[in-house]
C-alpha cells in the first residue's frame, strides 16, 4: 500500500461517537413535541434534556429540502460545523436535533455556518467561562 494512499493515513478519532448522536425515533419525537426550539432563516434547532451526561445530535432534513444530494452535504456540513464547535465540550445534556428549512438548499457555508453556530452558541449556560 502508498504511503500517500487514504487506507495508509491514521484515523484522526474526529468522528462523532455513537453516543454522541440521536439515534432512536421517540429521541426525536421528544425533541419535536417538548423541546425548546431556536430558528433561524435556513434551520431550526430543537434542544430537550438527556439524561445520558452530554449532548447528542440528530439531523433531519425532508424532501423539500431539496435532492438527497443537497440534503446530504447540508448534513455533512451540520456535522462537520457541530463537531469542530470551540464551545461543545460546555454543552449541557440536551438531545440537540437540527432541522433543515428548504432555504437552506440555498445557503452558502459561510451563511450556513454563522446561523448553526449562533443558535450552537446559544446553549452554553451563561457565566460558564
Amino acid at each position: 500500500m502508498a504511503a500517500g494512499s487514504p487506507s495508509a493515513l491514521p484515523l484522526t478519532g474526529e468522528r462523532l461517537e455513537r453516543s454522541q448522536t440521536l439515534r432512536r425515533t421517540e429521541h426525536y419525537r421528544r425533541c419535536y413535541a417538548s423541546g425548546r426550539r431556536k430558528g433561524g432563516s435556513s434551520l431550526l434547532l430543537y434542544s430537550f434534556p438527556n439524561d445520558f451526561g452530554g449532548p447528542r445530535l440528530g439531523l433531519t432534513a425532508s424532501a423539500k429540502v431539496g435532492p438527497s444530494v443537497v440534503r446530504h452535504r447540508l448534513k455533512r456540513w451540520a456535522r462537520e460545523i457541530y463537531r469542530r464547535h470551540g464551545d461543545r465540550a460546555r454543552f449541557p445534556a440536551l438531545d440537540l436535533v437540527v432541522h433543515f428549512k428548504p432555504q437552506a438548499a440555498r445557503s452558502t457555508f459561510a451563511d450556513f455556518r454563522s446561523e448553526l453556530e449562533r443558535l450552537l452558541g446559544a446553549l452554553v449556560p451563561r457565566g460558564s467561562e
